[in-house]
């Protein structure tokens, strides 16, 4: 019985991701592309080097992605990949097939606008899935890894703004440059909408018999810090570790998995936590300035 619900489960994943693959793919050819907007990530760089080398979008995206994935096995396994792999080939192959249909609209913040929607809808269920689209999520995490003090948000906006920054010099058109700007930041609001809604970030205390194997994971896995609280059952009188943990919004999901493969009867509790000062967060004194 519990083999067949695994077998349900992993065929829903893939349904999922095969139309989110439509989704991602109808905003990256239907607007995006035809216009000239790169709006950062591997499908912006893709975007760049099918108008200089006519190759189409999707080849070029599966292409740089096949490095990354490769290194994505390397760093969490096969297990992860296989899903992103699918992502990954189903992107490129409907990126091609929109392709065919050509420009939807020609006003490029239409387009910006429209294009910076679907994509990060495509992303957010992909990511709900249990994959991701590959690319640089899996790129800035081995980066944190090796430069630590960067925060990742801002290796996210300066891969980005190169990006945008490279399609303006190779198109010799600003005005393309900035539609894309644009996008991004559309993407990322949308992209955090659909994953997490409106909150800032999450506080989450997780009492659990496997505590000692949750933190460790989390540690190694997540790379944020955690916090051990004294706990005592009322009923039981049995005392327990209580983890509290701070973490952004994106990792949340991560965190639910690790939990759920440690020990599946752990209690959780979740709440917003829409202001953090620390290291990692806001700066207290500087702020509010």
């Amino acid at each position: 019985m519990d083999n067949s619900k695994h077998i349900k489960k992993s065929i829903q994943s893939y349904l999922y991701i095969t139309a989110a693959a439509f989704i991602y793919s109808a905003g990256i050819s239907l607007f995006l592309d035809p216009n000239g907007l790169a709006p950062g990530g591997m499908s912006g760089l893709a975007i760049i080097c099918s108008h200089i080398t006519g190759w189409k979008t999707g080849t070029w995206f599966f292409l740089f992605n096949i490095p990354v994935v490769a290194l994505g096995i390397w760093k969490f396994g096969v297990k992860f990949i296989l899903s992103t792999f699918y992502a990954v080939a189903a992107i490129s192959a409907c990126t091609n097939l929109f392709s065919r249909i050509g420009s939807v609209t020609g006003n490029p913040l239409l387009a910006s606008i429209t294009g910076a929607f679907l994509v990060p809808v495509g992303m957010g269920i992909i990511f709900k899935a249990g994959a991701t689209t590959g690319g640089t999520d899996i790129i800035v995490k081995l980066l944190r890894i090796r430069f630590p003090h960067l925060k990742t948000g801002k290796i996210f906006l300066m891969t980005d703004a190169v990006i945008v920054t490279l399609s303006g010099i190779i198109f010799r058109d600003l005005d393309k440059a900035l539609f894309a700007g644009i996008a991004v930041l559309i993407n990322s609001f949308i992209l955090d909408m659909v994953l997490y809604g409106k909150d800032e970030a999450k506080l989450v205390y997780i009492i659990s018999d496997s505590a000692r194997h949750i933190t460790d994971r989390v540690l190694r896995e997540l790379e944020i810090g955690v916090t051990y609280l004294k706990g005592q059952g009322a009923y039981t009188n049995t005392e327990k570790q209580v983890i509290l943990c701070v973490l952004k919004k994106r990792y949340y999901p991560r965190l639910e998995e690790i939990v759920k493969q440690t020990d599946p009867g752990a209690f959780l509790i979740i709440s917003s936590a829409n202001e953090i000062y620390g290291e990692g967060y806001k700066n207290i004194y500087g702020e509010k300035l």
